[in-house]
């Protein structure tokens, strides 16, 4: 009986059912299970997304997107040296529009920067320029009676006028040139003449002074052009050039600078 009792309870045992431990579920597949069930998934971790370029990274997402924008340097504002070019400092202005293009705040503080540095350097050269006509004035002022004397006779004219003459002499300096080994440039020397004693007309209102100014200039010219010539190395010369040319070519920049900067 005993035996027939301990065979029934082991048949008993191995005849219930297993029972497998509870499997813990992970995350993702509890927020599945709970979507299924219908309720709210498991809220998921989420990540700051404020980096700036080339900033580094800002955990406060009212960080500003530039890192240099509170600098009180501009020249520390756009990355450039105090000597940088206004070559380099402009392509650093447009470097960093375009980096950060669409953040008004930093595109301002980039505009800023470039303006304060612009008219730096504008209001620099013009106290230069400014220093530098007041040297010219003083030295001027203390220089030798005769040498004052001597500088009221010359004018500086507009840019507008020089360049226009300069054209004007130069034209006939190269007409003289082509034309040299056939003619001569008897012609064109009679036309710049012509031409400063017109120029120099306009300002004296005296024809017969202007007149022998004009041929003073020329003669002058023309002198220094003779002794000038035998001077200047031979390799520096074209074989077709003769001396009257080359004469002549000097006495052309004596009658431009007479008619142009003599009063």
């Amino acid at each position: 009986m005993q035996q027939a009792a301990v065979a029934f309870g082991q048949a008993a045992f191995l005849a219930r059912p297993l029972r497998r431990p509870p499997h813990r579920l992970g995350w993702a597949e509890a927020g599945g299970v709970a979507a299924g069930r219908g309720r709210a998934s498991l809220p998921r971790p989420r990540l700051s997304a404020s980096l700036s370029i080339g900033a580094g990274g800002y955990g406060d997402e009212h960080a500003p997107l530039f890192p240099r924008q509170q600098a009180w340097d501009p020249y520390k504002i756009l990355g450039v040296d105090h000597d940088a070019s206004e070559e380099e400092i402009r392509s650093a202005r447009n470097f960093l529009l375009k980096q950060y293009a669409g953040h008004e705040e930093t595109e301002e503080a980039i505009e800023g920067a470039y303006e304060k540095i612009i008219m730096k350097s504008y209001s620099h050269r013009k106290k230069s320029k400014i220093n530098l006509k007041s040297k010219i004035q003083k030295q001027v002022e203390e220089s030798p009676s005769w040498f004052k004397a001597m500088l009221g006779f010359f004018e500086v004219p507009s840019a507008e006028i020089i360049s226009r003459r300069l054209a004007l002499f130069a034209f006939i300096a190269g007409w003289s040139i082509v034309t040299s080994a056939e003619t001569g440039p008897t012609f064109q020397l009679a036309l710049s003449l012509v031409s400063c004693i017109y120029f120099l007309n306009e300002k004296m209102k005296n024809l017969s002074r202007a007149s022998m100014t004009g041929f003073g200039v020329f003669v002058g010219g023309w002198i220094v052009g003779s002794l000038l010539v035998p001077v200047i190395p031979t390799f520096a010369i074209p074989p077709t050039w003769s001396i009257e040319l080359l004469s002549s070519l000097v006495a052309y920049v004596f009658l431009f600078l007479g008619c142009t900067f003599l009063k």
